[in-house]
């Protein structure tokens, strides 16, 4: 480890690096078997002091993972898992050292606030998607934004900020596909008021669609189950949120979506986001209901076989769907384990294994208050094969 320079915030870098260095699976870079029509093998990769959503594996394999402030206060937002089996605040320390006790003395829009999911694009870029709502409360200003970064050099390249009519208070961005030309992107807000963004990514341009549209909100009558029980806060208030999961078809045509609170698959033309949508019109008219998941969180879409990944947090599960069925298709159980608790975010690594990781939702402190703030989760690997 290289010596911190004499600065301001050198005790606080310090304190992170020592609190991010934590042991990891070697496991998690060993190579798995390509896909095949055999029994998927469920792996433990790494288990985490924090919460975690988001993982995203590059396409040279290298793999980072997030941890939104929740319950929380997370000393590291952004980390990759290195060789070594160790995190690594990426890309650095100062981006990782906000705290929410000293928002008024740090720049939001050049640190992690709430991240609450990270993404490769396969271009050679890992991209940041910074909700900016710590403990999904208030939006802090100035601080929502989407931020790449360059793989070969670490380096921020771009930062796209969202202003208020993209991202206004109530708020929660919360997951992000790009277009297979790298021209745009797609974000689910999964606040008070469900809705989906298109960013142009030359312009940095963001426009919100579909705002309040019934595809994007709670779905009425549905209740997320846990152990088999309603989950509810200590208050009452049950699971409540909106547009969530979303996937991009293999040949990116269309995007799909649904809310954690629903059973209800959507999708629409990317040709109508990029087009009607990017300019404001209204483009409910061609969004499509595609059949029923169940609750769902995370979805991913199979580069080669072009099957739906469904994660099922009621049933401990990761299911799959195969889309070319149509709306009437299925989801069916690829993998159950009590250990699946709640399976949350998705990516496929370049050998076509498949991994999620447990948040662990239904055990944090916003349902159970006697549960840490800090909450153990875990990375998991589905790997197909002999």
């Amino acid at each position: 480890m290289s010596r911190l320079p004499n600065h301001p915030h050198a005790g606080i870098r310090a304190a992170l690096m020592a609190a991010a260095l934590l042991t990891v699976s070697p496991a998690a870079f060993a190579q798995a078997p390509s896909p095949a029509q055999a029994a998927p093998k469920l792996e433990k990769l790494a288990d985490f002091p924090h919460q975690v959503t988001g993982v995203t594996v590059a396409e040279d394999g290298r793999v980072f993972v997030n941890f939104p402030r929740w319950t929380e206060d997370s000393p590291v937002s952004v980390a990759e898992l290195t060789k070594a089996g160790t995190l690594k605040p990426y890309p650095s320390d100062e981006w990782n050292a906000w705290r929410n006790a000293r928002k008024d003395e740090m720049d939001a829009s050049q640190h992690w606030v709430c991240v609450q999911s990270v993404v490769a694009d396969g271009r050679g870029h890992v991209w940041v998607l910074d909700a900016a709502a710590p403990a999904q409360s208030l939006l802090v200003p100035k601080a929502a934004k989407l931020v790449r970064i360059d793989l070969a050099t670490n380096e921020i390249g771009q930062t796209i900020a969202f202003d208020e009519t993209a991202a206004p208070q109530g708020s929660y961005l919360n997951d992000v596909r790009f277009s297979p030309d790298g021209r745009h992107a797609f974000i689910t807000d999964s606040g008070a008021k469900g809705a989906l963004l298109v960013v142009d990514l030359e312009s940095g341009k963001a426009q919100r669609v579909l705002d309040g549209h019934p595809s994007t909100q709670v779905e009425k009558g549905v209740e997320v189950k846990a152990n088999g029980q309603v989950l509810r806060r200590p208050d009452g208030r049950g699971v409540e949120f909106s547009a969530d999961g979303i996937a991009l078809s293999k040949d990116g045509q269309y995007l799909y979506w649904q809310a954690i609170k629903g059973k209800t698959l959507y999708r629409i033309a990317t040709e109508t986001l990029v087009g009607s949508g990017l300019k404001g019109d209204d483009v409910s008219s061609a969004v499509e209901p595609f059949g029923e998941n169940g609750v769902a969180d995370g979805l991913l879409i199979g580069r080669e076989s072009g099957a739906m990944y469904v994660t099922a947090p009621e049933e401990d599960a990761v299911k799959r769907r195969d889309l070319a069925a149509g709306p009437s298709g299925k989801p069916e159980i690829l993998v159950k384990d009590e250990r699946l608790r709640w399976p949350d975010t998705f990516s496929e690594a370049p050998d076509g294994s498949v991994y999620v990781t447990t948040s662990r939702i239904q055990d944090s402190a916003f349902f159970k208050p006697d549960a840490p703030a800090s909450l153990p989760t875990q990375l998991w690997r589905i790997s197909f094969g002999e």
